[in-house]
Formats: C-alpha cells, sequence, structure tokens
C-alpha cells in the first residue's frame, strides 16, 4: 500500500465525511472505495479512442450499442442507409440533423469494428422478424 497526500476543499471533505459516517467506516477507507469504483467503471468503458465520436451506451436489454457521440443513433442505422439505401454520409447527416463528419466516422468505426456491427444488425433483423403479442 502506498501513501497519497491529498487536498480536498472543504465542503467535498465534509460530505465524503458525513458519508463515511453513514458507512461505518474511516474517511480514509471511504476515499479508497470511492477511488476503486470509479477506476473500475473507467476500466469497463468500451469507446475506442480512435473514434471520438461514438460511444457505447446500454441500452433496455443490457447490450452495448455504439451510437454518435450527444445523440441516440445508433452507428448501424448509418450503416443501415448507407449501404442497404445508398444515401451518402451527406443525406444520412441531412436526415439525423448531425454533422456530415459524424456520420464518416461513424461509418469509419462500423469498418474498424465489422463484425459487431454486423452481430447488432443481424440481431436486430432476427428481432423484427418474431412475432410481436
Amino acid at each position: 500500500m502506498s501513501r497519497y497526500p491529498l487536498n480536498l476543499p472543504q465542503q467535498l471533505k465534509q460530505e465524503a465525511e458525513a458519508w463515511a459516517q453513514k458507512q461505518g467506516v474511516s474517511l480514509n477507507q471511504f476515499i479508497l472505495w470511492a477511488t476503486a469504483e470509479k477506476v473500475g467503471a473507467l476500466n469497463q468503458q468500451m469507446d475506442d479512442p480512435g473514434f471520438p465520436q461514438v460511444t457505447y451506451r446500454r441500452g433496455a436489454s443490457g447490450v452495448p450499442t455504439p451510437v454518435l457521440r450527444g445523440t441516440g443513433i445508433r452507428v448501424q442505422a448509418a450503416v443501415t442507409a448507407n449501404e442497404q439505401w445508398e444515401m451518402t454520409p451527406a443525406q444520412i447527416a441531412d436526415e439525423y440533423g448531425v454533422p456530415v463528419k459524424q456520420i464518416e466516422e461513424a461509418l469509419a468505426f462500423a469498418r474498424a469494428h465489422r463484425q459487431e456491427i454486423e452481430s447488432q444488425i443481424l440481431m436486430e433483423a432476427r428481432l423484427s422478424k418474431e412475432p410481436h403479442g
């Protein structure tokens, strides 16, 4: 275990102390747990740093799905529009109201992550053929 001096703003320290007390642990233990939780969450991020305009979102099914950052637009929707409906990136961008550059990056992401995107497209196609009700 290593030591690290930590300076906290007074208000944050007071709130952390209150939470530590509620948890029945020392402030040091609370900060250790909070740090471990945050590092664990960051380690589980799936974003590809080569594509900053694409991020993952967990839908109702819990399956992480790549979307255009800042929107709910799935990368697979852009791929479908481009490949099946033969829309250009500019047409897709206009349709969704996003910058062309973001659509171009989504399509590049799809090429780099081809197997993942194809799997999602196939899964969606299967679900759309299942009887509802």
